[in-house]
């Protein structure tokens, strides 16, 4: 009777193994591949006890991650490596953004890029009813993008109808060795300070404050004064899911980990919270596995991260120091 008490144990223990193993790969399947789920769902524990979410952007394929925690050296970023080639077809988006009930030229644009894929037939009417929504949906579920039928920057890349970005940031010349901006921090190799910078975009706000323009691929870090501080290049979301208006910083981590663990984010700022994550400043992504940097300054200006904007470190640690807990920051 011994004998086939434990047997009966361990038979008991092995299908309760059994049943624990199934049910976490049942919840790690159970995940969208791309991480796109449109909201945030929930997630597991990172080291330190610091609490994440995954989510993915409104279009596209960012997989982001992120911390809520404020002081945790752990704290996880959002970011993604990569970059991509960008088209413009024979027209072109002025809209971030288009999804159902719009109305505009930018909507027909759409419809006409639409009919030439041989997804649309019906009128170019210049109106996102419910046939231009089944069109974005079916060319969406095409390209495996995320599939929700609003037309954002991954889709009307597809497309061909998105703006030629690099057509819009602005390149200054390389500063002095040794130059320095009006506080004293050292320029990085994409940075200007004073009247050297481009100029503020229009309505970027007023007072001290840090202005973040998406379509330029630039940030100005502006004093009380409304004087340019400094201003310089970084990369940003792939995906155009940092949300324009005014926000302020409310985290910080020396340290942070990026969605899929594989890169630390140095000095990571936060200043907006999603529903798929936040999203802040910090140094250019260093690999876990070896140490090495995941871009180079000289690529800086272009959309290569899942949500955040990569600085160069230079840039990267004035912005530290600068953007304090309450700073505004200004998203164009």
């Amino acid at each position: 009777m011994t004998s086939i008490r434990r047997d009966v144990r361990g038979a008991l223990v092995a299908l309760a193994v059994s049943a624990l193993a199934f049910a976490l790969i049942a919840a790690v399947s159970g995940k969208s591949e791309h991480g796109n789920t449109g909201s945030a769902d929930a997630a597991g524990t990172l080291a330190g006890g610091v609490t994440s979410t995954t989510g993915g952007s409104a279009d596209g394929k960012a997989p982001p991650t992120t911390s809520t925690a404020a002081d945790s050296s752990t704290a996880e970023g959002q970011d993604l490596d990569g970059g991509e080639d960008t088209t413009s077809g024979g027209c072109t988006l002025k809209e971030a953004s288009l999804r159902q009930g719009q109305t505009g030229t930018g909507v027909q644009c759409l419809q006409q890029a639409l009919h030439a894929e041989g997804l649309y037939s019906g009128a170019v009417s210049g109106t996102f009813d419910t046939a231009t929504f089944s069109a974005v949906e079916q060319l969406q579920t095409k390209q495996d993008l995320f599939v929700d039928g609003v037309v954002g920057r991954e889709t009307a890349i597809a497309l061909g109808i998105w703006p030629d970005e690099a057509s819009l940031v602005v390149h200054t010349p390389k500063p002095a060795p040794g130059a320095k901006d009006s506080m004293g921090y050292p320029l990085s190799s994409v940075a200007s300070t004073g009247a050297g910078a481009p100029p503020l975009p229009e309505n970027s706000g007023s007072g001290r404050r840090v202005v973040y323009s998406r379509a330029g691929q630039r940030v100005w870090a502006v004093g009380k004064n409304n004087q340019i501080i400094r201003s310089y290049l970084v990369s940003g979301s792939k995906y155009n899911n940092e949300q324009a208006g005014v926000h302020k910083v409310y985290s910080r981590s020396p340290v942070s980990t990026a969605w899929n663990g594989k890169a630390f984010l140095p000095k990571m700022v936060r200043y907006q919270k999603t529903d798929i994550g936040n999203i802040g400043f910090h140094a250019i992504p260093i690999h876990r596995a070896d140490g090495t940097a995941y871009m180079t300054e000289a690529e800086l200006g272009t959309r290569l991260s899942g949500g955040c904007q990569r600085q160069a470190n230079a840039d990267a640690a004035f912005m530290w120091d600068f953007a304090q807990i309450g700073t505004t920051v200004v998203v164009l």
